[in-house]
């Protein structure tokens, strides 16, 4: 992680993903968990899911019977890597963001991704790990 001397994002809320009620209405995140979000939304999103964005997401669930290997895994970075980049437009440097596949550590019938990408307004780096 890098440091920000001291740049500060706005106090902004937004409803958090996925989308659920609390006590006092819709449950926020802030603005870091909202990008975070944004990322599982667009990994557990199926293109064709979304009625008016037909492109959108990655569709991380028809990998999941795919053979767990190397072709599969440059396919699935190559393509999440342009459904990040749309997505976190105006987000995150979409020149930072970097993804890793491969089977998962101790279970190879599993995917493992490693999202990083850097915060275009903090110049902050966060790093994610999904295991699919």
């Amino acid at each position: 992680m890098s440091g920000t001397s001291g740049a500060r994002l706005p106090r902004a809320r937004y409803m958090s993903f996925p989308f659920r009620m609390t006590p006092d209405g819709a449950a926020v995140s802030n603005r870091l968990d909202h990008i975070r979000e944004q990322v599982e939304q667009v990994l557990f999103t199926s293109p064709g899911e979304r009625v008016f964005r037909p492109e959108f997401g990655f569709g991380a669930q028809r990998h999941v019977f795919e053979p767990n290997a190397a072709p599969l895994w440059a396919a699935a970075q190559n393509q999440l890597y342009a459904s990040l980049a749309e997505a976190l437009a105006g987000e995150v440097d979409p020149r930072s963001i970097r993804i890793e596949a491969g089977a998962a550590p101790g279970a190879p019938e599993r995917l493992l991704l490693q999202i990083s990408y850097v915060i275009a307004a903090l110049q902050k780096e966060e790093s994610h790990s999904f295991e699919i």
